[in-house]
């Protein structure tokens, strides 16, 4: 038996390992034809004239075609699954979002027609024989031109390039207490355009059986039920007729959840041509396709009493949405919002969030979809009103954070914390990262020519909601009497390990044989019903759902159980994988009865969790800075975390440390860049987005200090994204700290060496 809390390699990996994996190019068949998309060269333009002529007398070719074929034959637009007020105080404004180009362009890389053909090089030359006549126009790329006078307009029909405007809290009663407050610090911080860049880029093989009427995408994702519905809007049918197969994904984080332009098209091309066909995006087409995230600008005022206690914190978000609105495009820039406040007692609060459109790509979720930037924006302020008000930080975060004996808490924002114990956190922290000595490091690093910091942050997150109405999980539990457990899951996998946590929770539930578990998930023809991975919600979600599951189970076998022990149902009790007679020695294991039994026995489970949860945590990150390149050194990185139940220390670790690497990533380097004259993407290939190294990341120390919750069975609280959403702030605040000890301004993300060199230069420019 593999119980719950221990560590244990992942179970899936021996397969991975031999290359037995099965990712969207090793399901091809020999006779699927190729995808090929054109895409436009421009960020904003009219298609004035295509020539297909030469391309399609190219050998191999089988078909190309444009918006005009899918909609003369049904196919429609994508529409977002959450709205919000518009700007106008009237609806959200919806622009159409068609898989292939309407006849305009609106960002560099849009599709423009779909090219198939019977192989790869055919598809290759055709692509390059399209001619395509373009009438371009004046683009908009960056927040704050879109909302300039003259500004040009991404859409005709809405020439503000306003999309919506979200309100939230009470911003009358900050208004009160800025009037009471010693300090209102304010600042604007800017969050950079960052992309998944996921190590499989995305590909999908898609077929049409017309006996049963069936249209199948096997594709990589981890919501495999929830983009049914989307692909089903943008074809003109009915989400049934759909099937999504999600084989092994070679990562996800988010960006891979919701459903893509090429995804529609391939499932429209298979039905119409009768073919099968597979696409798979080359590097260059990830980034001029693929989703991005986060861009945002924060205007942000924190009012503080004279001893330093918060007493209102008011945030204007501008967020760059892209120029058309996905499925999931809305969700990260409004849905996690009531992080912002933190794990802080703030009287009052107010944020408004206005989305924007651009000539760029749409934004969606990322792994933390919104989360990262809340945690951002609250402790980037504390460190910022600690420099300017002479408060020791780590004294004014203390000073401020909600005690244990208020949970829960209600914070005014949203979001009501079920329980935690910040300030303990932060103490095992400051302890294990020897917070008392930094000062002789500092003057040890100054020693040798460099400036070190010291950054901070106190993440919290909502997991596995909405709040009070978290979304469902399905899940099927067989047990055969050969000691075999098929286990059916709504929840998909994109390289956390779900085959072995899922195996250690039967295991610890039923004492079945963790290795005899296996795992059916990402197939909408096993699992009819499903959320999916994604908000840290898996172990509260799924993990419910295999739990109930188990707990069916044990209590159909009760009756046989009390047979074969000639006793009663009343003086049977299950414990450890064990029935037992209470009043005597007599047992039997759980899968003892099934053999005896001689047939399967099943239960299936589709709920919720009782309630969201709140995983929260500190980080510290330690970095030095080389005055003569600006380059940054992360020297040591702390996370001690609170994410209720830890089913698996090895695995959490492992997520922690990811998540960590990604946060670490956009704070120091990584950005998506378009040309803000003509909309071209500079950041189009790993030469120029950088990604993190291991000469980057240190060894990420992680300490657990649970504090279970009562919202769902396991008493888990989430992990998946856990390491980001604190890894932006600490890193920031890292390098921010090591500036402002030398007399430099702070910088923006990403603190390039460029960026970090300059303002070192500045400040001694300045300098008598």
């Amino acid at each position: 038996m593999t119980k719950i809390g221990r560590s244990q390699l992942r179970f899936e990996d021996d397969r991975f390992l031999r290359g037995q994996g099965q990712y969207t190019d090793d399901i091809k068949q020999s006779d699927d034809a190729t995808l090929m998309f054109v895409r436009s060269p421009h960020a904003a333009a009219r298609i004035v004239k295509v020539d297909l002529d030469r391309a399609k007398a190219i050998k191999g070719v089988i078909a190309i075609f444009g918006w005009d074929e899918m909609y003369a034959n049904k196919a429609g637009s994508f529409k977002p699954r959450a709205q919000f007020p518009g700007p106008d105080n009237g609806a959200m404004r919806i622009p159409p979002f068609t898989p292939l180009a309407d006849g305009y362009v609106r960002y560099c890389g849009e599709p423009v027609l779909g090219i198939i053909a019977k192989d790869k090089a055919s598809a290759e030359l055709a692509l390059e024989a399209v001619d395509i006549l373009f009438e371009t126009s004046s683009s908009v790329i960056d927040i704050a031109n879109a909302l300039s006078d003259g500004a040009e307009c991404v859409w005709d029909i809405y020439p503000d390039n306003r999309c919506f405007h979200f309100e939230k809290g009470d911003a009358k009663k900050v208004q009160q207490e800025n009037g009471k407050a010693a300090y209102v610090v304010k600042h604007q911080l800017t969050i950079s355009r960052v992309t998944a860049a996921a190590l499989e880029p995305r590909a999908i093989r898609a077929s049409f059986n017309s006996a049963s009427g069936k249209y199948r995408l096997e594709v990589g994702t981890q919501t495999p039920n929830r983009i049914r519905p989307d692909l089903a809007t943008a074809l003109g049918i009915e989400p049934d007729a759909i099937e999504i197969i999600a084989q092994d994904c070679g990562g996800s984080f988010g960006m891979k959840n919701t459903a893509f332009p090429e995804y529609a098209v391939g499932l429209w091309a298979a039905e119409h041509y009768g073919i099968s066909v597979c696409w798979r995006a080359s590097r260059l087409e990830s980034f001029l396709s693929d989703t991005h995230a986060r861009e945002q600008i924060a205007d942000v005022a924190l009012g503080l009493d004279e001893s330093g206690k918060f007493l209102s914190l008011d945030v204007k978000i501008t967020a760059n949405l892209g120029a058309h609105i996905g499925p999931s495009t809305i969700h990260p820039v409004v849905s996690n919002i009531g992080g912002i406040t933190g794990v802080y007692d703030v009287p009052a609060s107010h944020v408004l969030v206005e989305g924007v459109f651009s000539n760029t790509q749409n934004v969606s979720p990322y792994r933390g979809a919104g989360r990262p930037e809340a945690t951002y924006i609250i402790e980037r302020m504390i460190d910022i009103a600690a420099e300017k008000l002479g408060f020791d930080k780590v004294e004014l975060r203390r000073r401020n954070m909600i005690r244990p004996e208020q949970m829960p808490f209600k914070t005014g924002l949203v979001f009501t914390y079920d329980g935690g114990d910040f300030p303990g956190l932060l103490d095992t922290a400051l302890i294990a990262a020897n917070w008392a000595g930094f000062y002789d490091r500092r003057m040890a690093s100054k020693l040798r020519g460099r400036i070190r910091g010291f950054g901070i942050a106190s993440p919290i997150e909502i997991a596995g909601g909405p709040e009070r109405k978290p979304h469902s999980e399905f899940a099927r539990v067989t047990v055969s009497p050969d000691g075999s457990v098929v286990l059916v899951s709504g929840s998909s996998d994109s390289g956390q390990g779900h085959a072995t946590v899922f195996a250690q929770i039967l295991s610890s539930k039923l004492g079945v044989d963790p290795t005899a578990v296996s795992l059916i998930a990402g197939d909408t023809r096993e699992a009819p019903n499903g959320t999916g991975t994604f908000g840290s919600r898996t172990v509260a979600a799924a993990g419910t759902s295999i739990v109930k599951c188990a707990e069916i189970l044990i209590k159909t076998m009760q009756e046989p159980a009390a047979q074969v022990l000639e006793s009663t149902i009343d003086e049977i009790s299950f414990e450890g994988g064990y029935y037992r007679v209470q009043k005597s020695n007599l047992s039997i294991s759980f899968i003892d009865l099934i053999r005896q039994s001689a047939v399967p026995i099943c239960a299936e489970f589709d709920g919720s969790a009782d309630n969201a949860t709140f995983p929260n945590g500190c980080h510290i990150c330690e970095v030095e800075i080389d005055p003569t390149t600006g380059s940054v050194d992360v020297i040591s990185y702390l996370v001690v975390d609170d994410v209720g139940t830890v089913i698996n220390p090895k695995l959490l670790k492992g997520q922690i440390t990811g998540g960590v690497a990604q946060g670490l990533g956009q704070a120091l380097m990584e950005q998506v860049v378009y040309d803000s004259t003509n909309g071209q993407l500079v950041s189009a290939s790993f030469m120029d987005y950088a990604m993190p190294r291991a000469t980057e990341l240190p060894a990420v120390e992680v300490i657990s200090q649970p504090v279970p919750t009562n919202s769902n069975p396991l008493g888990a609280k989430g992990a998946g994204e856990a390491g980001t959403v604190g890894a932006l702030a600490a890193v920031m605040n890292a390098v921010c700290d090591a500036l402002t000890s030398v007399g430099a301004d702070p910088v923006n993300m990403p603190a390039t060496s460029q960026a970090v060199w300059r303002a070192l230069q500045v400040k001694n420019l300045q300098s008598p």
